[in-house]
């Protein structure tokens, strides 16, 4: 079948895994006051087929949050309710969980902080605005952390991944992509500190390395995972020189073997092959998936993993509308289409109610 190396077993260090189809982290604001419950563990163990289910982005911090609903992980509280989805995941498939660590800098709205002001690496306010419980408000003029601040920041990142671990997780994805706070610090625009964590490739690249390598010491490289969007100009990005920004990074995450590399592939705005760089210059494994405008079909994804450009993929709209997406690319069977006006907030309509192809073919 064309689609077969979809379904080709996939082993690198100590991971094994069934096959190389993977839930894309989709943030979906279900976690009401931040906690995840039980609607998201139903959800998330539906679609327990996929070989890895990356969670949403979740906040490391209050301070973090930028949408309404999404999860934390910094109570116990949040942590109890990430082990309850864990089990849920654990009773109903193969898949391993990685939850996604999302702090939003500059993309943060007081209107989820308590009140508190957005941080950033630099005071460069975001453009245009953001959906709050008042209706569409402009972002706000961040506070620059200052240069003691980023130990702090730091731990809030190495606390989120040993709670993660504690809940039953199999790992972390640090959310360096699509304009938040790590991103933020990699990009030209958006970070114009002076104080070493700034300034050229190597002061930009800094602090997420130093993150990478705090939570790497806390639960080990083959729990730690990062995704990347090189000059993805999303929430503003603009980074003028991405391909030496990434080769340096590159270069530093290949100290560790990592749990991967995941990878939006954002070579129309890179203006390069983003994909072939970081297989280049990062010898582990390597994730990937299409991007926000657009999606791999099955025989394109296959082709990817056939031709060694990518290890694994990472599948978004398909996957939310078909919680057995697996099956259904290998049987080739018609996909269910996603509801846009269900991807963001409510309860099961939407969201755990997309029928599966047993329920289609015998309802």
């Amino acid at each position: 079948m064309a689609n077969d190396a979809l379904f080709t077993p996939y082993e690198h260090g100590g991971l094994t895994l069934p096959n190389r189809i993977v839930l894309s982290p989709l943030t979906r604001n279900r976690a009401v006051g931040t906690v995840p419950n039980a609607l998201m563990a139903e959800y998330y163990a539906q679609r327990a087929s996929a070989a890895i289910l990356i969670a949403e982005g979740t906040q490391p911090a209050a301070v973090g949050q930028g949408y309404l609903d999404t999860p934390g992980l910094h109570t116990d509280e949040q942590q109890a309710g990430w082990a309850k989805v864990v089990e849920a995941i654990e009773a109903a498939g193969p898949a391993r969980f990685v939850i996604q660590v999302m702090h939003t800098g500059r993309v943060a709205h007081p209107s989820y902080t308590g009140g508190e002001q957005p941080v950033a690496p630099s005071v460069v306010q975001a453009p245009g605005e953001v959906f709050t419980p008042e209706g569409q408000r402009p972002y706000v003029e961040p506070r620059a952390l200052g240069t003691d601040e980023l130990e702090t920041v730091k731990a809030q990142y190495v606390e989120a991944a040993r709670r993660a671990v504690d809940a039953g997780a199999y790992g972390i994805e640090l959310h360096a992509a699509n304009g938040y706070l790590l991103h933020q610090f990699l990009s030209e625009n958006t970070n114009q500190r002076t104080d070493g964590y700034g300034t050229d490739v190597a002061g930009r690249i800094r602090f997420v390395v130093e993150v990478v390598d705090a939570v790497v010491a806390e639960i080990g490289a083959g729990r730690t995972a990062i995704r990347l969007s090189p000059n993805h100009q999303v929430n503003g990005i603009e980074e003028t020189d991405p391909k030496s920004t990434y080769a340096a990074l590159y270069a530093e995450l290949a100290r560790h073997d990592l749990l991967y590399v995941h990878l939006l592939d954002s070579s129309k705005f890179a203006g390069y092959d983003v994909i072939a760089q970081a297989r280049e210059l990062y010898p582990g494994t390597l994730i990937a998936n299409a991007g926000f405008s657009q999606e791999w079909d099955a025989a394109g994804a296959a082709e990817r993993i056939e031709d060694g450009r990518i290890d694994l993929v990472a599948f978004g709209r398909p996957f939310l509308a078909n919680p057995d997406l697996p099956r259904r690319l290998r049987e080739n069977a018609p996909l269910n289409e996603p509801d846009r006006e269900t991807f963001y907030g409510g309860g099961a309509e939407g969201y755990t109610d997309y029928p599966t192809l047993d329920a289609v073919t015998t309802g």
